[in-house]
């Protein structure tokens, strides 16, 4: 009798019809979907935790490891933990983000004594780290340059293909790496700045260029503010790796710097998960340059309405660790130092595997491994000797030869240096 009720009662609710039961109702809706394509990064992770191996090494992973290939937390990260424990509450915080988080960033971006944030011309938010970052500025421009596109570098890292694609943002490339020099292309690259229509939209990476590790020098950074001057053209910079670079926070933001010195408005994404390990907290900054405080203003409110809908507002407790060292002289300090102990780590490693290569008297130059800048090394190998590397020597990396330098350690570099060597000696 309940159940007739029950029957009845839903009949009411839906007139035109019976429902299907929940199996046929659910394989009419979605029985169209496919499984998704696996990440081809976080794929590399899932098959070297599969292998039994006990040699496996990996260097797909982008995330920094001590010398015995362990995560490390950092230990003003600890120390700003043990500050907030229990000193603050879990209440929600503006839809904007932390203020004083943002203000830390914009300092470390734009400068201590930047005018333009003196001037209140940056409209800025915190952002679900730099992915997070780069997508609301994807959807900004979606809904207020809706005829524009997005000129991105060959290659990039491979996310910023998916985010302005999910943005509905036209996508163009321009030339980057030069795979004969295994450097930068700086004669494509500025050939295609000055094909581009005038006041196109640029991605560049500020520093320690993702996958290649081939940054522009000072010189020509200059060369092309010039050529984006000219063009009229906005930049938009994607800084993942501001001090894990070169070691040095202000040196890693030079070429932003350089920007902001020949009057360009400019846009930054800003990450804390390589220079402060903080992977797992998805803390970020999102700023755009604008002409005036009462612009910015109007762009900050933007930037919120966009974050709204997608989640409500940022989490707090990576913005409390980062304030909180970037606040303090003497916690910043500290963290100073640890960064360029990692950022001095990698670069030992690039020379420690350069010069195993050479002892083992590879034919081949690798000259630009220690070139080359930042977490990863783009090696030049092929797909099919990476593919090698992985079935004859457990050796994980992803297939574009992207060496994660961080994956490299005193232990390994040697065995890695024989295996890279065996499957290239032929070429």
């Amino acid at each position: 009798m309940a159940m007739s009720r029950a029957a009845a009662a839903i009949r009411r609710q839906h007139p035109s019809g019976p429902l299907l039961p929940p199996s046929r109702s659910m394989a009419s809706l979605f029985g169209h979907v496919e499984p998704a394509a696996k990440d081809p990064i976080l794929g590399v992770t899932e098959a070297f935790l599969a292998d039994p191996s006990p040699d496996k090494v990996n260097v797909g992973v982008g995330a920094y490891r001590d010398d015995n290939g362990k995560p490390v937390v950092l230990e003003c990260v600890r120390e700003a933990e043990r500050r907030i424990a229990g000193n603050a509450n879990m209440e929600y915080l503006p839809m904007g983000g932390s203020v004083k988080m943002i203000q830390e960033s914009l300092k470390l971006a734009y400068g201590e004594d930047s005018e333009f944030i003196k001037d209140k011309r940056i409209a800025a938010v915190q952002a679900l780290s730099g992915t997070g970052a780069c997508r609301l500025f994807a959807d900004f421009q979606k809904r207020f340059l809706p005829d524009s596109q997005i000129y991105i570098p060959t290659p990039t890292w491979s996310n910023h293909h998916n985010i302005w694609r999910d943005a509905q943002v036209p996508q163009r490339t321009f030339a980057y790496y030069h795979p004969e020099s295994k450097g930068l292309d700086f004669v494509g690259l500025m050939d295609d700045i000055k094909k581009a229509p005038d006041g196109s939209f640029f991605l560049l990476h500020a520093c320690a260029h993702n996958p290649t590790g081939v940054d522009p020098s000072e010189e020509q950074w200059r060369e092309i503010s010039h050529q984006f001057k000219l063009k009229n053209h906005f930049p938009f910079f994607d800084m993942a790796y501001q001090g894990f670079a070169s070691g040095d926070p202000e040196r890693d933001a030079k070429a932003i710097r350089i920007f902001l010195e020949d009057g360009h408005q400019i846009g930054c994404a800003q990450s804390y998960a390589k220079n402060m390990g903080l992977y797992g907290q998805r803390a970020g900054c999102l700023s755009i340059l604008c002409d005036d405080e009462m612009q910015a203003v109007a762009v900050k409110s933007q930037l919120q309405q966009i974050a709204r809908p997608m989640y409500s507002n940022p989490p707090l407790h990576g913005a409390l660790v980062v304030s909180t060292i970037l606040g303090d002289p003497a916690l910043k300090t500290l963290w100073l130092k640890e960064v360029k102990g990692m950022a001095d780590r990698i670069i030992g490693m690039r020379k420690a595997l350069k010069e195993s290569l050479e002892k083992l008297g590879s034919p081949l130059s690798w000259e630009h491994i220690t070139n080359q800048i930042g977490m990863f090394c783009y090696s030049g190998m092929t797909p099919e000797q990476v593919d090698r590397l992985t079935k004859e020597f457990h050796i994980y990396m992803t297939r574009n030869g992207r060496i994660s330098m961080a994956g490299v350690t005193t232990g390994n570099v040697a065995y890695l240096a024989n295996a890279i060597h065996e499957v290239t000696k032929q070429n």
